[in-house]
């Protein structure tokens, strides 16, 4: 019994050692340069409160455009006048409930209005909005029109439950929604920041063409084997590959304005999450003044192959922070190590 006890142990610290390296090397990997105030015609992009920014090509015309949440409840979107590699904005509009209806405005309450993101969500090849609200609730806006010249459908809840008991989706409060196909089946799944700082997981058991939500996980400690709370809630959800492993990595913004990077320690079809690290940028941890909620985007804003991010904060701008490349090395590694150790703090 005594040696089995000491078997355990020795392998809890071997898992908690391998989250802990694989993060440095993922932070040693991924590295922004100094933070930018996103612009349209020279001035900075102000939406108030509580911007959500999101990036892609909004009217199929082959540059990626600008989508912000604002904490008024409704979406701006600023097309693209410049380059894929080097975005320009002038002015913005205001995404319409239905094609030549009202303004969209999913309310507000607190520190969130609309959280918007930009995704395929019938696979007909065009961009469709989904979007979280302050309520917990994640609604969805088809595109109706071509991809050139988008209009939606009037906005639906989307549902989670067995087929005939279905309800709407309820995180609480907060619903930062991310659509990203969580176990690799080629099929798009739901992953969910909550006010207090829960992810949750909703897989899709229907297709590509019609999603299908059966059930809500909340996100666990790979380690611990506890829910995965990150520290000081408003947890806000992004994900990419970030340490070139092939894995998909939880990127995730909090309350006090920092981005705390969760790298992936599973599989492409069971993904893991455990230790996390603070990002820096310029050589300093990102930490928005305040009580900023950070709310990332992950995309690759220059167009040069690296991930950047984009970030909305309580004060209504949009920062940007651009991928440095820098290539890790074991010293790199080993170093890193020691500095999430010292950088772990609110656990």
């Amino acid at each position: 019994m005594r040696q089995s006890l000491m078997t355990q142990g020795v392998s809890a610290m071997l898992a908690v050692a391998t989250a802990i390296l694989a993060a440095a090397a993922a932070r040693a990997d991924f590295r922004l340069g100094p933070a930018q105030v996103v612009q349209a015609s020279g001035a900075a992009i102000d939406v108030g409160t509580y911007s959500v920014p999101c990036f892609g090509d909004w009217n199929a015309d082959g540059v990626p455009d600008l989508v912000i949440g604002r904490g008024d409840g409704r979406v701006s979107v600023y097309p693209n006048t410049g380059t894929a590699g080097a975005p320009a904005f002038t002015t913005a509009t205001s995404f319409l409930a239905t094609a030549g209806g009202p303004t969209l405005d999913v309310g507000s309450s607190g520190c969130m209005g609309s959280f918007p993101r930009l995704v395929d969500w019938d696979d007909d090849s065009d961009l469709d909005l989904l979007v979280g609200d302050t309520y917990g609730k994640v609604r969805v806006c088809v595109n109706q029109g071509p991809p050139t010249s988008p209009h939606f459908a009037y906005p639906t809840y989307v549902e989670v439950g067995l087929p005939g008991s279905k309800d709407e989706i309820d995180v609480g409060y907060r619903a930062a929604v991310c659509p990203a196909d969580w176990n690799g089946d080629g099929r798009g799944d739901l992953v969910i920041g909550d006010l207090g700082g829960a992810v949750h997981v909703l897989l899709n058991e229907g297709t590509a063409a019609a999603p299908d939500f059966r059930a809500a996980a909340v996100l666990q400690d790979a380690v611990a084997g506890t829910d995965l709370e990150v520290p000081d809630g408003r947890s806000s959800p992004t994900m990419a590959d970030l340490d070139g492993d092939g894995l998909a990595d939880l990127l995730v913004g909090n309350t006090e304005g920092e981005l705390l990077l969760y790298v992936n320690v599973g599989t492409a079809g069971t993904p893991a999450f455990s230790d996390y690290v603070f990002l820096e940028s310029d050589g300093a941890v990102v930490d928005l003044s305040g009580d900023a909620r950070s709310r990332p985007f992950l995309c690759d804003w220059t167009g040069d192959g690296l991930q950047d991010v984009l970030v909305g904060a309580a004060d209504g701008v949009v920062y940007l922070y651009e991928g440095v490349p820098e290539p890790a090395t074991l010293a790199l590694v080993a170093l890193g190590g020691m500095a999430v150790l010292a950088r772990r703090r609110r656990a």
